[in-house]
């Protein structure tokens, strides 16, 4: 039996794709809480096998007497977005909007998700490939409120050979997905190239990166209270005062600046449009200076002596 360290409120969701991690996970959660567990699968319709996953899971659910809701999404991505990020947020909007709204699913205020070591560490070295600051060094939370639910992943200490040996163990099938073979996906060859040498050259990597992930999410959690701090202090009602952000030296004034677009309005500036943000502010010295740039989703600019941001047609 799986160790299951979390304590969530019951009854309990698990987001289930019938894979090996979310079955393990599943039949974890069947073991410790009979009769509490529910399962909700996404069909994401981009392959042919997708009706064969949900017929699985159907299956297994039946088999377990765990109450099953199906959800069908169109995860197709928009351009300038990953194929992977597309999905993984139709998936958290789907599970999220079930769980508020389907009757099978009455009651449940936690949801558990199936990532587990090795998806850490792939999620850490994405981070450094991408010259990713603190939040992205932070890497997965283990646990966090959203959409009025709490989600967590138990598994982000258990290496992903574990939870194979244990459905082995259980006699249990699950599903693999073809496209977790396909080496065009980054995070794919990173599976497939970087964590077989990185266990041969560092045997505790899954530990010690893990540590490293959880100093980052530290320091940003202390960032972050800095920055709310800092952002009252800026505001001019709703806005930042610009005059007030250019008494800021650079790196408070970048991360207020990020705090304010990432809390009010759920963007975050990349860091050439954070760049030039800072260099327009600072040459905003006279009245007759217009700001209008291109940040995130959407476009800063200048309305008096205050900084707007509003989403991109």
């Amino acid at each position: 039996m799986l160790p299951l360290s979390f304590q969530p409120s019951l009854p309990i969701a698990v987001a289930f794709s019938g894979g090996a991690d979310s079955t393990a996970l599943l039949l974890a959660c069947v073991q410790k809480w009979p009769a509490q567990v529910r399962a909700v699968h996404i069909h994401h319709g981009l392959q042919a096998a997708a009706d064969q996953f949900a017929n699985h899971c159907q299956q297994l659910c039946d088999q377990w007497q765990v109450p099953l809701v199906q959800c069908k999404v169109n995860a197709l991505h928009v351009a300038g977005q990953s194929p992977e990020d597309a999905a993984r947020k139709a998936r958290y909007a789907a599970i999220s909007k079930a769980v508020h709204s389907h009757p099978d699913l009455q009651g449940v205020k936690d949801i558990a998700l199936a990532q587990h070591a090795d998806d850490q560490v792939e999620t850490l070295l994405l981070a450094l490939s991408r010259g990713a600051g603190l939040p992205g060094l932070a890497s997965m939370p283990a646990q966090w409120a959203r959409d009025g639910l709490q989600w967590h992943r138990p598994f982000l200490k258990v290496p992903g050979a574990k939870l194979r040996e244990y459905l082995l163990a259980a006699q249990v099938a699950w599903v693999e997905d073809p496209t977790n073979q396909e080496e065009q996906f980054t995070r794919n060859r990173i599976r497939a190239q970087l964590l077989p040498a990185l266990d041969r050259a560092f045997p505790q990597f899954r530990d010690t990166f893990a540590r490293s992930a959880a100093h980052a999410a530290e320091a940003q959690e202390i960032l972050d209270e800095v920055a709310a701090a800092d952002l009252q202090k800026v505001l001019e009602g709703d806005f930042p005062n610009i005059h007030a952000l250019q008494s800021l030296g650079s790196a408070r004034q970048a991360l207020v600046l990020r705090h304010w677009l990432k809390s009010a309005h759920q963007t975050t500036p990349s860091t050439v449009q954070l760049a030039e943000l800072m260099s327009q502010i600072s040459a905003c010295n006279t009245r007759g200076h217009q700001l209008h740039l291109k940040v995130g989703r959407g476009f800063v600019r200048r309305d008096q002596g205050v900084l707007v941001w509003t989403a991109e047609d």
